[in-house]
Order: C-alpha cells, then sequence, then structure tokens
C-alpha cells in the first residue's frame, strides 16, 4: 500500500495541476506533494515494505538510497518552483506542474521495481515526461535541445532495451526458466553463458550510459542542461541522470554474480576515466554557467563508473556520493537560474559580481562549487576520499593518479568560470533586472548545502547502515 501511494500521489499532483486555470496557483500543488511523498519515502525507509507482484516490487537498501535523494531534491525544486514561476509569467507553466509529478512517480517506481523490464519502463518514462520541461523557454535553442534530448535518450533506451533482450535470451540458453527478475538473475549469473550476459552488459552499458551522460554518449547533455530552466537542470542532473545510474547498477548486481567480473570492471573504469577527461577538457575556458555544469554532471557519472569498476570499498562511496552529488547539483543549478533571472544572461561575460548583485545567491553559488568539487566539509569530501582510498588500497594506483589529476584539472576548469561570476563586478552597460534574493528562491539550496554540510562532518548511524547495506548489495555474491 505504501508502494502504491508513493507513485500515485505524484500523478494525483500532476491531475491536480492540469485542473487549476490559474498560472499563479498552479505551482502550489508541487510542495504540497513533495511534503506528501517525503513524508511517504520517510515512512518506507522505516517500515521496509514486503515484497509484491511475485518479487517485480521490492524497495531494497539501494532503492531506499535513491528514494531519499529524488524526494529530498524534488522538495527542493518544488517549494523554489513557486517563486521562481512568479518571474516566468509569460510562460504557460502547465507542462512543467504536470511534468515535475510524472517524473517524480516514474522515478519512485525505478527505485522499487526489481523486474528490469519494469525498470526500463520507468527509466523511458522519465525521459518522455521531461522533454516538455526542457522545452520550456519555447525557442529556436530550446527546441535544438530538446530534440537532441529526445533522440539521443530515446537511442540509448532502446540500446539498453537490446541488452535486456540479449540478457533474457542467455536464460534461455542456460536451460533456467526465463525471467527478468534481478534476485532470479543473481541466482542465475554464474550459469549464464558469458558471450550473451557480456553482450548485455555492454548493449546496457552504452544505453543506461547515455541517460546518465556517460562520453561519448553525453552529447545531449550540454544543450538540453543549457537551455532548461535551473530547476529543470537539477531534477535533469540529481533525478534523470541518476535514474540512468540505478538501471545501470541493476546490471552491475548480476554481473557481480558471475563468474569473472574483469571483464564488466575494466570497461566501467576504462569509459568512467574517459568521460573524466573529457568532461575536464571541456569545463576549461567554459563560459556558460549551465553548460559548465553540464560537463560537471558528466564528469562525475564518470566517477560513478570509476567507483563501480573499482568495487570494494569503494561501493560505499557510490552511496554516499549519490547523495552528495545530486544534493550539490540542486544547490547549483537552483543559484544558476537565480544568476541568469538576475543578469538576464547565463554567460560569466555577463554574469558577473553575483555577490554584489544578488549576495545571497552568490554565496550559495560559491558554497555550491566548493561542495561540488569535493571540498570539505561537505559529503563529497567524504565519497571521494572513500574512492580514492579504495583505488590505492586496492592496487589501482594507475587509476587511482589518473583520478586525482583529471579531478584537479576540472577544478581549476570550473573554478575559471564561478570566480569572476560569484566576484567580479556587475556589468555597467546593461540594465538591471527585477530580480532580487527572497526566501523562497534562496531557501531552498540553502537548506540542500546545510544537508550536506552536516552529512559531511556526521553521518547518522541510521544513514550509515543503510549505505552499507546498499553497499553490501551491490558486490552481490562475492
Amino acid at each position: 500500500m505504501l508502494i502504491f501511494l508513493l507513485t500515485t500521489i505524484p500523478l494525483l499532483g500532476a491531475l491536480a495541476a492540469g485542473q487549476i486555470p490559474s498560472n499563479t496557483r498552479r505551482p502550489l500543488v508541487l510542495p504540497v506533494v513533495a511534503c506528501i511523498h517525503l513524508l511517504l519515502v520517510i515512512a518506507a525507509l522505516m517500515t521496509s515494505p514486503p515484497r509484491t507482484m511475485g518479487g517485480w516490487i521490492h524497495l531494497d537498501a539501494v532503492g531506499k538510497i535513491f528514494l531519499l535523494e529524488f524526494s529530498v531534491l524534488f522538495a527542493a525544486c518544488a517549494f523554489y518552483a513557486v517563486n521562481y514561476l512568479k518571474y516566468r509569467k509569460e510562460r504557460d507553466n502547465r507542462a512543467l506542474c504536470i511534468g515535475f509529478p510524472v517524473c517524480l512517480s516514474a522515478m519512485t517506481l525505478a527505485t522499487v521495481a526489481h523486474h528490469l523490464g519494469l525498470l526500463w519502463l520507468a527509466i523511458e518514462t522519465t525521459t518522455v515526461a521531461m522533454a516538455p520541461l526542457v522545452y520550456f523557454n519555447r525557442n529556436a535553442r530550446s527546441i535544438e535541445a530538446t530534440w537532441k534530448y529526445m533522440l539521443i535518450c530515446s537511442i540509448g533506451i532502446a540500446m539498453a532495451l537490446l541488452g535486456l533482450l540479449f540478457l533474457g535470451y542467455s536464460t534461455v540458453v542456460a536451460g533456467f526458466t526465463p525471467s527478468l527478475v534481478l534476485e532470479r538473475l543473481q541466482g542465475y549469473a554464474s550459469g549464464l553463458p558469458s558471450a550473451w550476459l557480456n553482450a548485455a552488459f555492454v548493449l546496457m552499458l552504452v544505453g543506461y550510459g547515455t541517460k546518465m551522460g556517460l562520453a561519448p554518449m553525453h552529447t545531449w547533455k550540454p544543450d538540453a542542461y543549457g537551455e532548461a530552466p535551473g530547476l529543470v537542470g537539477a531534477m535533469l542532473a540529481g533525478g534523470l541522470a541518476n535514474c540512468g545510474l540505478l538501471g545501470l547498477i541493476r546490471i552491475y548486481q548480476i554481473c557481480m554474480a558471475a563468474t569473472d567480473v574483469h571483464f564488466y570492471r575494466s570497461c566501467l573504469i576504462g569509459m568512467g576515466l574517459f568521460s573524466i577527461a573529457l568532461a575536464a577538457i571541456f569545463l576549461v575556458r567554459q563560459t556558460d554557467i549551465k553548460r559548465m555544469l553540464a560537463y560537471s554532471s558528466v564528469e562525475h557519472m564518470g566517477l560513478f563508473a570509476v567507483a563501480l569498476g573499482l568495487g570494494g570499498k569503494a561501493l560505499y562511496g557510490v552511496m554516499l556520493h549519490l547523495i552528495g552529488n545530486g544534493l550539490a547539483k540542486g544547490v547549483l543549478f537552483l543559484t544558476s537560474g537565480n544568476i541568469h533571472r538576475a543578469f538576464a544572461s547565463k554567460n560569466r561575460d555577463v554574469a558577473r559580481g553575483t555577490l554584489k548583485r544578488a549576495p545571497w545567491t552568490g554565496a550559495l553559488f560559491l558554497a555550491g562549487f566548493i561542495a561540488m568539487t569535493g571540498s570539505p566539509p561537505f559529503l563529497p569530501f567524504a565519497s571521494e576520499f572513500v574512492f580514492f582510498s579504495a583505488a590505492f588500497s586496492q592496487g589501482h594506483v594507475i587509476t587511482g593518479s589518473l583520478l586525482a589529476l583529471l579531478l584537479m584539472l576540472a577544478f581549476l576548469g570550473m573554478s575559471l568560470t564561478v570566480v569572476p561570476v560569484v566576484f567580479g563586478d556587475p556589468p555597467k552597460n546593461r540594465e538591471r533586472t527585477k530580480y532580487h534574493d527572497t526566501p523562497l528562491l534562496t531557501g531552498p539550496p540553502l537548506v540542500l548545502l546545510i544537508i550536506l554540510g552536516i552529512l559531511g562532518i556526521w553521518l547518522p548511524q541510521p544513514l550509515h547502515t543503510l549505505v552499507s547495506e546498499a553497499a553490501a548489495l551491490l558486490e552481490g555474491a562475492r
């Protein structure tokens, strides 16, 4: 019943938003949905709902962490949207107010889906639900970004479906009872033909990697993130991309139960390092704030892939970084939306001196950058420390060294954009916009930042236990 409510409450909220004619009152539905959903998530974390539908639906430790991150991020975006949309009165917000809850429902379904076909359907639904939101600005650049997003992600998700078919057929070849339920496939893994399992893994790595934004399948990200409103970018980076990561984690769990895992780990480390390297190159001299955040997302998705490839202790860091990366991206995208409104531009040559024009936004954007780049005392510092510790302690010295070098380059590249945006002087030859910091525009990113700071210093025992359980599930039977 609890899982049913978690998936249906957002849909009811979307239905209610569609029936409200007022452009001003319609966004008020979003915080209501967010609060109810977050309360239900807390109840689910405390009670652990039983399996249903023959094992198709189950909220395990991995799903709990994803669900918690999705719900907290959605709540921040929902409260932010109320005031943000007042600055966009020229745009009909019906599609956004409907699409956001639908996407939350699909993301929730993805976290509880243990049938890989149902998981695929939920992830595809998030793609479709977010498309009208990317097109919110309704100009030539946003329509181009929307088409790129839909075309590339659809090709990727189609490849994931083909990988799913290969995986299902491998059970037939092995003589097992055909199934796509996660736990049953984990039990089959050691007896599945390696050729079919390897092919399925590669196809799903490319397919779900496209959704995540791993290079070279990342090409939709800079345009989609760059042209979407800030709160949409936050859900793309912390929600939709993480759904792709969840899909990859599920096939990873199956492969880790197989006889030989070297192939899978090598593929993940190679693609992860390539993604971080490419992102680091494009972060240097990046003038568009939101495109900078898009390449930062490519970087961190690559970091996830490397950590999964390392395995062992790094898997604890994966679960920590899932929370840290998602919430830090929320801080940066929400404040970048404020910067865009304050200067009517997202280019660093125009949007500069934010501390002088919008002090709260400037300070939060700077703090979000510090958190996102793995600096203390924020949670991403703890998770990245776990990654490096695992790399060197497990004998992956070259991988750890390359990772340190590339992350340093990415940090320097981002700082070349962030520093003038925050500390420069506002342009004198441009008329000042009507934007000013308000509690609903700066409060949500501030709350996310406080959470990141607290978790970076002190991880509550229940959360530590949950993260440890999730890491154990990722390692599988090994």
